[in-house]
């Protein structure tokens, strides 16, 4: 029980990759408040334990600090922020209007920003950590969630600016996720066959369960990551074959058959040419 003892807060923790992350820290020992909106539907649980829950909006001013003073009060400290909260529709960029981009940006890297401020001296005293859990999204083109992309490309660099200002008492890092099979995976990419089929184009074979999630936010929350801070750690199968290979290999000229040679005389070993003797001798 590596964590047993601790304290987590997982934002977002109530469904998809936050209640894996949840689920992973309960089966590690800690005790853990999930947080969002909405109540889920039944208990994040594990190990025949149950994680709290807190209803809070954090994109409103003051929800984030009166968070922190109830867990404060209830626990006594704080040892891991997991800023998990976050998300887009497809939108493109000319669509839906400026205001529509910017709380895109606003969920998915300013409520991490001051979330992660207003756990800072709880942290502090805790000698704990800030998990950022970010996206390939920020690390490629993002047609489509282009807001997304932008807010995962900062908050990765606002997780290594955090790991040089908080150190040595805060450790940041950030779990740079691909695909993830979750309870929404059919609105994006359809039945079971279509999932699978996604899956495939993974090197690893599948999509991302929320538990592998879980299991590399724990090793980046225990000790064994005590060294371990602006960091990012890519959990995504080996990412995604580069489109050109695909495209080389279906335009691909089929391989012309081979010929044997007839017999001849045997031809000598070894260089023939003087360029190829390395010690100067012919």
């Amino acid at each position: 029980m590596e964590l047993d003892g601790r304290v987590a807060v997982v934002t977002g923790g109530t469904r998809g990759v936050g209640a894996g992350i949840a689920r992973a820290f309960l089966r590690a020992g800690a005790e853990v408040v999930v947080c969002a909106r909405r109540p889920p539907d039944r208990p994040v649980a594990d190990a025949g334990r149950a994680a709290d829950f807190e209803a809070v909006d954090l994109r409103r001013p003051g929800q984030a600090a009166d968070l922190l003073a109830r867990i404060a009060e209830r626990y006594g400290r704080l040892d891991t922020l997991v800023n998990n909260a976050g998300g887009t529709p497809y939108r493109r960029l000319g669509d839906g209007g400026p205001e529509r981009h910017a709380r895109v940006l606003e969920l998915n890297l300013t409520v991490p920003l001051t979330l992660s401020l207003a756990a800072h001296p709880a942290l502090r005293a805790a000698r704990g950590s800030v998990l950022m859990i970010g996206s390939v999204s920020g690390t490629r083109p993002s047609p489509g969630t282009a807001a997304y992309g932008a807010a995962k490309a900062g908050l990765e660099n606002l997780a290594r600016t955090m790991a040089v200002e908080w150190a040595p008492e805060v450790r940041v890092n950030t779990l740079v996720l691909g695909m993830v099979r979750t309870e929404r995976s059919h609105l994006h990419y359809g039945d079971a066959e279509g999932i699978a089929a996604v899956g495939r184009t993974v090197p690893l074979g599948r999509l991302a369960e929320p538990a592998d999630v879980g299991e590399a936010a724990v090793f980046l929350a225990s000790d064994r990551a005590a060294y371990i801070s602006g960091a990012s750690l890519l959990v995504h199968g080996g990412g995604e074959r580069p489109a050109f290979l695909a495209a080389a290999t279906a335009n691909k000229p089929p391989e012309p058959p081979e010929r044997t040679a007839p017999p001849g005389p045997t031809r000598p070993t070894g260089p023939t040419d003087p360029e190829e003797n390395r010690d100067g001798t012919v």
